[in-house]
């Protein structure tokens, strides 16, 4: 993505239903891919975090950022780059036992990889690997290469600002201050 930025937006709202589709709508309107999305509840009682990332420019992020922030049932809308968070995804590797057993150097890739199996038996062999995006793609690269993957899924990024509280926090502290 040439010129482009994979920025990671921090979205927090009320659990209302509708919400995500009016966030995904601003993303489309500007024909901006969303790479990953991730939504749960926050630290912060009946407050939903989505965890979105998307390749962007500056100044169209802004943009994005500024109207998902003017939906009514948004509280806050922040964009970063990797260095302001930190952040992991969860890849999952389902692989053909048959083929597993038959070659030892695919259990030194998984190790190597500091992945760990979860679960063998006679169909499958269950991996996992926590870490970031590019460090799981890698160990599915290095194992699709012997043929034994039979299922394979990453998770949306998860990520925590490096403040020490969210900064939602801060910002319905002092709603209630205004109030």
């Amino acid at each position: 993505m040439e010129g482009k930025t994979l920025y990671t937006l921090l979205v927090y709202s009320e659990n209302i239903a509708g919400i995500l589709n009016q966030i995904t709508a601003v993303f489309t309107r500007r024909q901006v891919n969303i790479e990953s999305l991730n939504v749960s509840a926050s630290s912060i009682k009946g407050v939903h975090k989505y965890t979105i990332t998307a390749w962007s420019d500056h100044d169209q992020i802004e943009k994005i950022t500024r109207q998902i922030e003017k939906k009514i049932d948004v509280i806050k809308a922040t964009f970063y780059t990797d260095a302001e968070l930190f952040i992991r995804e969860t890849g999952m590797y389902k692989l053909a036992t048959e083929i597993v057993m038959e070659n030892p150097m695919i259990s030194k890739i998984i190790r190597k990889h500091e992945a760990i199996i979860m679960e063998v038996n006679p169909t499958y062999v269950l991996a996992m690997k926590n870490g970031m995006t590019e460090d799981i793609m890698s160990l599915y690269y290095a194992l699709n290469e012997f043929g034994c993957v039979l299922q394979y899924t990453r998770s949306g990024r998860i990520a925590v600002t490096r403040s020490t509280q969210e900064e939602v926090s801060e910002y319905l502290e002092q709603r209630e201050k205004d109030i």
